[in-house]
């Protein structure tokens, strides 16, 4: 099998005078290569396709592949992350994650929490700022809670994304209208623990293979999981892998997200709880980062006993179950945490 490789790399934004905040949701090279050692392992044969452009030329030239394993988040749009997706469908590619629809629609939270809304998952109360004069009419209580609505890696959130009156939360909304061209997202402040639930698999197959709290250290910017706080994650934050009442609960929401939202593969469901313990939807990654060491799927994973190399085989397990032409090497070494295998939680 013939596995293109799809990605952004970040050094080549950075070369290009972008800034580190503009392409923090882009991989680093040795992402790449991790991904790259796990499918040859497999068998596979690879090939290094880079981002869309490099995609477009290369698919015009005449060139293809088997399935194309992207995890590239596109720069420009609110539908930046369906961008691929998109031109693979086009030319009948199969590839991993998520289609199109899901993509465009899981980047932009506010679009997002309103099909969760009606799906009757619990969700916090929130108004989309698309221009200062929504400002006004937003009848929510304080403390808020503001955001970008179409950005990852907790960018545009810092300390002061926590808003406790009318004043600050014009500040907010016209800095982040300001800095990054698109809507904002305000929503009631969740003042209880956060979790981020990782799911492989598609439909009924999903299923979920823990639950990581993230637990703010000294020094960490209070409040939230902010760009900082995951940008220096290794000093600043405490994963700690949990399984109890709140995270089977945080499971029951994840997976009821994942599956009405039509997501497929692996990813994640972020969640919070109020302050009364009860558990809220707060955003849901079809495109998680899997970086080994600094992503928080992978570890996920590593906290609960699945190596690298077997988050990877389920990821292409999950996509082969949904494409019946395409098949897999033959396994060189049994995994216990295989799709076929792995426990449902």
């Amino acid at each position: 099998m013939l596995v293109g490789l799809a990605y952004d790399l970040r050094s080549d934004y950075l070369a290009e005078g972008f800034s580190d905040e503009e392409t923090a949701e882009f991989d680093r090279p040795d992402t790449i290569d991790a991904i790259e050692n796990e499918l040859r392992d497999m068998g596979c044969q690879t090939d290094r396709i880079g981002h869309l452009r490099h995609m477009v030329g290369r698919l015009a030239g005449g060139d293809r592949w088997d399935l194309v394993f992207t995890i590239a988040e596109g720069m420009y749009g609110l539908a930046r992350e369906a961008q691929v997706p998109a031109l693979l469908d086009a030319y009948t590619i199969p590839y991993v994650f998520s289609d199109p629809l899901v993509m465009a629609l899981t980047l932009h939270k506010g679009v997002t929490k309103r099909v969760v809304r009606d799906l009757g998952i619990p969700t916090a109360d929130f108004a989309v700022v698309d221009r200062m004069d929504d400002v006004r009419r937003i009848d929510l209580p304080f403390p808020l809670f503001a955001k970008p609505v179409a950005e990852g890696t907790a960018k545009g959130i810092n300390a002061k994304s926590k808003i406790r009156n009318r004043d600050e939360l014009e500040q907010v909304c016209r800095r982040l209208l300001g800095d990054f061209k698109q809507p904002v997202l305000v929503e009631t402040f969740l003042g209880g623990r956060e979790f981020t639930v990782g799911i492989v698999g598609t439909g009924d197959a999903a299923r979920c293979i823990g639950t990581l709290e993230v637990e703010l250290l000294d020094g960490a910017e209070p409040d939230a999981y902010t760009y900082v706080n995951k940008e220096r994650c290794e000093e600043l934050v405490r994963y700690v892998l949990v399984d109890n009442e709140l995270s089977r609960r945080s499971e029951e929401i994840s997976l009821a997200v994942w599956r009405g939202l039509n997501c497929r593969d692996a990813g994640r469901v972020d969640v919070r709880a109020d302050s009364n313990g009860e558990i809220h939807f707060l955003e849901v990654n079809p495109l998680a980062g899997l970086h080994p060491k600094h992503s928080d799927l992978p570890i996920l994973c590593t906290q609960a006993g699945i190596p690298y190399r077997d988050l990877i085989r389920m990821i292409m397990e999950s996509v082969v179950a949904r494409h019946p032409g395409l098949n897999l090497p033959a396994r060189r070494t049994a995994s216990p945490t295989s799709m076929a295998s792995a426990p449902a939680r």
